[in-house]
């Protein structure tokens, strides 16, 4: 099994892992909702089994990484480098969120760190999106990757229409729930695109 293969391998375990972590998560504690509490409360600043979260968004957010770095050669078409770019760039946030800005105690948005975890998020949110774009753009006319691309072009306006009602609705009682329904096309997204580089390079 060559290299790209292996990789793409981890990227399917990527999404995987980020699932496995908030249902965990969530069981471990009682107090925790997942209809009203946000994912990131999970590895936020004093939160019971902060650890465990937060190594498993590192590994998730590695895996992603590591997938992302073998995606332009996994293509095989020779096209605009600028996409993995983006999903690459937008993995190493989701590792600097993990290590260094956890959402203050109790799941609150008040330091700086805090304030910083909310930015980045939603900057990885607008580079993979833009990243969904810019695949659909490289990959409409590749031969085998056209169904691809207008999975990535749907991917990308409803990841942007569900992290604007996410974004709306924050304060909500329902924000657990909605940012669920708002991750998903991204999740869904990060394991058809390994699998498909996957499937391409047998």
């Amino acid at each position: 099994m060559n290299v790209i293969l292996i990789l793409a391998v981890c990227g399917m375990l990527s999404p995987i892992v980020y699932t496995l972590m908030w249902i965990i998560g969530g069981w471990l504690r009682s107090d925790y909702s997942h209809i009203r509490d946000d994912i990131s409360s999970l590895f936020a600043v004093g939160a019971p089994n902060q650890r465990l979260m937060q190594a498993m968004i590192i590994v998730q957010s590695v895996l992603l990484f590591l997938f992302y770095f073998v995606l332009h050669d996994g293509l095989k078409d020779g096209g605009s480098i600028i996409g993995p770019y983006l999903l690459i760039i937008a993995s190493i946030f989701g590792i600097c969120i993990a290590l260094f800005f956890p959402l203050d105690e109790g799941g609150e948005i008040i330091t700086w760190r805090g304030k910083m975890h909310l930015i980045l998020v939603i900057v990885i949110g607008i580079l993979t999106i833009a990243g969904m774009i810019t695949l659909w753009l490289r990959l409409q006319v590749v031969e085998g990757w056209e169904l691809f691309a207008w999975f990535s072009l749907v991917s990308a306006f409803v990841a942007l229409v569900l992290l604007i009602i996410s974004g709306i609705f924050i304060k909500s009682k329902y924000r657990g729930l909605l940012e669920r329904l708002g991750v998903t096309p991204f999740q869904v997204f990060y394991f058809v695109l390994p699998l498909m580089v996957f499937l391409n390079n047998l």
